[in-house]
């Protein structure tokens, strides 16, 4: 706030017209007068004025027989009216200090008066010096604030603040314009407060105010960057046009938030991703090499106008296969079947345990097909070395040989004896490519039993059966004797037999443990026809 600058009102002359005589009329000695030391005064005595002010003086005195009043300045001046010991002027644009004197004469003595005259401006610039554009923490930072003109300067303050804290004061000094400086140790807590100056220009003791002004405030950006450089996470090696993360980390940065991250793959700019958390900064990207090179990666971190710098090197691979082909696919039984492994530059391949002759160079593998051979697969192994690490990469392939039905001799018994009502399986497979259809058929009755799931063998079932497996490839067939016997009438009765002599002797062995059980009681009973007498023990 500003105090309001009273305006200054000139001096009533009236009251000293009263001692003087009329103007133009001399003085004459009153008696007892002569040899009195009279004296001139100036008033106001050491006024203060504002910059470009007017002000009213009065030269007066005591001395009864004043003559020759008058006021000797370099300002602007004009008589405003006059009398027996005195006199009064008017003075405009008062732009400095000066001093006022005031003459006359006194019964032909010189009379003398002085007056000095204080001129007081505020200043016309009051401005704090740009700040850094990024202030590391911890380090010592200097606040200048300059003030053009501003009167007087005795009087006149400079006050350096932070928001509204007051760092430093220091008077404005004689300096043109002045300059006071405070320095201070930046600390994360400056991250963004307001700092400004202030000018406080105090005519109190002169019956005036505290005139302050103050600069436009500038806002602080504090930073720590750390000494280590970042940790850049990348693949050793990598394929060609195989896409791999790109991750990179620095720790320890403030404010992480507002730091920049580059990541740059040779002349391509990635496209990362940055999260912050805490004094925490991660960068994540993915990056694809187009062709066989070793290619440098970089991360960059950029905060307060500083960097932190981590470069890695990326060997750019290409591993091309390896190519399993069958020259036949589906082979005919009989044929040659060619294998051929192939891969592309410094690959080595191998073929089912038959390395090639050298890297580069494919593996084949030639085979006459039989229909064991159906259904083989063959491997192929690659092998490449990469800054002394070898990569694998492995391919299958699988045969198919077409050849005609076969049924397994060992697994179709010729010849069955079972018996009738009794569950059997016929246990008969035939292979071959496509798969083979098997039946097997009665002689005569062309009656198909059931192959290779459980039925109930009946007498009927006794026979020849031709069993025959056909594709398109051909048949095969296989004869099988079924002998089916039937139960034996006698061999039952003997059975049976049997069976009933052990349940008569079951039962009889029963009866004997019961009838011990009770003598041991000593409890007998006689069943007769007409009485029943208890015998004694």
């Amino acid at each position: 706030m500003h105090a309001r600058i009273p305006s200054l009102v000139p001096l009533d002359p009236q009251p000293l017209r009263m001692l003087f005589s009329l103007p133009g009329e001399l003085p004459s000695v009153p008696p007892g007068t002569q040899g009195q030391e009279f004296q001139l005064r100036v008033e106001p005595q050491n006024p203060v004025v504002p910059a470009g002010g007017s002000l009213l003086v009065n030269c007066s005195t005591d001395c009864p027989s004043a003559e020759l009043i008058s006021l000797e300045t370099s300002l602007l001046k004009e008589s405003v009216g006059s009398g027996l010991g005195w006199a009064a002027f008017q003075l405009s644009n008062v732009t400095g200090d000066i001093q006022l004197l005031c003459s006359g004469f006194c019964n032909g003595s010189q009379m003398i008066g002085f007056s000095n005259i204080t001129v007081y401006r505020f200043p016309e610039r009051v401005e704090l010096a740009p700040l850094p554009l990024w202030q590391p923490v911890g380090e010592n930072l200097t606040l200048r604030c300059m003030v053009s003109s501003g009167a007087p300067r005795d009087h006149l303050t400079v006050v350096l603040l932070r928001e509204e804290e007051e760092l430093g004061r220091q008077p404005a000094g004689d300096g043109e314009p002045a300059e006071v400086t405070v320095t201070v140790l930046a600390s994360r807590d400056d991250h963004g407060a307001s700092f400004s100056c202030r000018t406080e220009l105090d005519l109190r003791s002169q019956g005036l105010g505290l005139f302050q002004n103050s600069s436009a405030p500038r806002k602080l950006r504090t930073f720590a960057m750390p000494t280590t450089p970042p940790r850049l996470v990348v693949p050793r090696f990598s394929e060609v046009e195989t896409s791999w993360p790109v991750d990179c980390t620095l720790d320890g940065l403030f404010p992480a938030s507002e730091a920049q991250v580059q990541l740059a793959l040779g002349d391509q700019m990635l496209n990362a991703t940055v999260v912050s958390h805490g004094d925490t900064l991660t960068a994540t990207a993915t990056a694809k090499a187009e062709q066989e090179s070793t290619q440098e990666i970089v991360c960059n971190v950029t905060l307060g106008g500083e960097s932190r710098e981590t470069r890695e090197n990326v060997k750019a691979y290409s591993f091309q296969g390896p190519n399993l082909t069958l020259r036949e696919p589906n082979a005919t039984e009989g044929t040659t079947v060619t294998v051929t492994c192939a891969a592309g530059p410094r690959v080595r391949v191998t073929l089912d345990g038959v390395p090639a002759a050298a890297p580069g160079q494919p593996a084949h593998l030639q085979l006459n097909a039989t229909a064991k051979d159906d259904r083989r697969t063959f491997f192929c192994n690659a092998t490449l070395e990469v800054h002394g690490v070898i990569l694998h990469r492995n391919r299958s392939v699988q045969l198919r040989v077409l050849y005609g039905p076969k049924i397994d001799r060992a697994k179709c018994p010729q010849r069955l004896t079972w018996k009738d009502r009794t569950m059997h399986i016929l246990q008969c497979q035939a292979r071959g490519n496509p798969n083979p259809k098997l039946q097997c058929l009665q002689e005569g009755s062309m009656f198909k039993v059931p192959v290779g799931i459980p039925f109930l063998v009946r007498l009927n079932y006794s026979g020849t059966y031709y069993c025959q497996a056909a594709s398109s490839r051909g048949t095969d067939v296989l004869t099988v004797m079924m002998d089916v016997q039937g139960r034996n009438p006698i061999a039952i009765t003997i059975v049976l037999g049997v069976l009933t002599i052990l349940g008569l002797v079951i039962l009889a062995a029963a009866s004997v443990y019961v009838f011990g059980v009770q003598k041991r009681r000593d409890i007998y009973h006689v069943r007769q026809s007409s009485t029943r007498l208890p015998l004694a023990p």
